[in-house]
């Protein structure tokens, strides 16, 4: 890109490519101190000069609220001007705004369309929304095999998220014949990106033996660096591998600690072992009263074991 100087020299002649940039350079701070303000006021003049980038960026400045109000009405006309000129990215951002019902009606079957679009352009993250569609059924007929097809197109292009699906694929068999092996490469090319269900799934992998020597250790490490980014799940396993000394050291108090913080986000079984540890004093001061209270959440849940330590206790739910 120019130096800010010459870039600017262009915006104010009414250069639209530079105007468009010159907002770039105020979003992200580069050549010049970040400003939203001003980031807004040169996409907004780029865009009355045609320039579709422009247009699009436009709208995201009103989809989060930079530079402007946050408006999910004014980002959808904004995604839809630029979709229409077969912008990518703003065809996918349409199809989320359809999916999620975001300044538009909620539509599974818009969103799909939108999504088919930019997917079809090869932008990474449409093809895993769409194969995601076409995994669950959403707004087109479900299809495994379509959806391992997206995933497979995303997933090449580096998409995390889409190795992680696909990875899930092949450990159900989900439009590909099971492998484990599969399931294993797939989920340590998107656990290395730092995607924490990626992360967690290749933790059960190594911690089962499946696709791969079971490893505890290697297990541990990755439900540790899953359960820190929040993933509920990977936070319930770090606490069984702190009680059960898995992979680490048995220690009660940091179960107790991983437990609440899956407990938090509702996940029934980390209630249910909460509950465990307050009723025999495991890892934190016996508490009756605390035990109740965490064997209530789990069976209101649907934790049945809950429900039955309640019973044993005296308590209904």
């Amino acid at each position: 890109m120019e130096d800010i100087l010459t870039l600017a020299r262009k915006a104010i002649s009414g250069d639209a490519i530079a105007q468009c940039n010159l907002g770039l350079c105020y979003e992200q701070g580069n050549g010049v101190r970040q400003d939203y303000n001003e980031a807004f006021k040169w996409y907004s003049l780029a865009a009355q000069g045609g320039n579709i980038p422009a247009i699009f960026n436009v709208g995201l400045c009103y989809y989060y609220g930079r530079g402007v109000a946050k408006n999910y009405n004014e980002a959808a006309k904004w995604y839809q001007y630029a979709a229409s000129n077969g912008f990518a990215r703003a065809q996918n951002d349409l199809g989320l705004c359809y999916e999620q019902g975001k300044g538009v009606p909620q539509s599974y079957f818009e969103a799909a369309r939108w999504y088919s679009l930019a997917a079809q352009q090869g932008y990474a993250i449409a093809q895993c929304n769409l194969g995601s569609f076409y995994e669950n059924g959403r707004g087109v007929e479900r299809n495994y095999y379509l959806a391992v097809e997206w995933y497979k197109r995303s997933a090449n292009q580096g998409n995390a998220r889409a190795q992680n699906n696909l990875g899930v694929c092949y450990e159900k068999g989900n439009g590909v014949p099971k492998s484990y092996f599969e399931a294993v490469k797939w989920y340590s090319l998107a656990a290395q990106q730092g995607h924490a269900q990626a992360q967690y799934n290749l933790g059960c992998c190594y911690d089962f033996g499946k696709g791969v020597m079971k490893n505890h250790y290697e297990a541990f490490r990755l439900y540790d660096l899953a359960a820190r980014q929040g993933y509920a799940k990977a936070q319930y396993n770090l606490a069984l591998c702190y009680a059960d000394g898995e992979g680490t050291s048995q220690n009660y108090a940091q179960a107790v600690y991983w437990y609440q913080k899956a407990s938090e986000q509702g996940l029934a079984m980390a209630q249910c072992n909460l509950g465990v540890c307050y009723e025999n004093g495991n890892g934190v001061r016996k508490d009756l009263s605390m035990a109740v209270y965490w064997y209530r959440m789990a069976a209101q849940n649907g934790d049945q074991t809950a429900k039955e330590n309640l019973r044993k206790l005296g308590y209904r739910l």
